[in-house]
């Protein structure tokens, strides 16, 4: 009984999200990935694999790309966590969101939320990489559906947009 309840007790955390201050109860064992999706509502970060070898669940947290099925949304107290939807302007795609969507970047796009993010860090610590530094970037995340090259081009087409 005692361990049942120190697994399902719930705790207050406040984390930025996509820019906006929230406070929730959050179990002591939640990942973000579900926070995100069951609590914060943001679907687009999609839950695959469940031990942050696909890069589908890939979210920014104070900048830096990490597969939220792997961190525990207690762990974000008082961090800032983005996610695709929070790279969204005034209801508009970001250049990323673009030049994904102009260069096929996406197929399926179950994979693509988390390849956005990890190219979207990429791009904040440097604007002008090269097709290599775009490959180790993306290294994380899997796609089923592609050979990487539109993918790729729609990282090089982005980082070429003014931002």
């Amino acid at each position: 009984m005692h361990i049942e309840s120190e697994r399902s007790a719930k705790r207050l955390v406040r984390l930025k999200v996509n820019g906006r201050w929230r406070e929730d109860a959050v179990g002591q064992n939640e990942l973000l990935v579900d926070y995100l999706r069951e609590v914060a509502r943001l679907t687009g970060v999609k839950t695959g694999c469940d031990g942050g070898e696909c890069g589908a669940c890939t979210v920014l947290i104070d900048g830096e790309a990490v597969p939220s099925c792997m961190v525990l949304a207690v762990r974000c107290e008082g961090r800032a966590v983005e996610t695709v939807e929070g790279l969204l302007s005034q209801g508009r795609p970001s250049r990323l969101q673009q030049a994904f969507h102009e260069k096929l970047g996406a197929q399926c796009g179950f994979c693509t939320p988390g390849m956005i993010m990890a190219a979207e860090a990429l791009l904040r610590r440097n604007p002008n990489p090269t097709d290599g530094e775009i490959r180790t970037a993306l290294s994380g995340n899997l796609c089923r559906c592609t050979g990487y090259v539109k993918i790729v081009e729609s990282v090089k087409t982005a980082a070429e947009m003014p931002s």
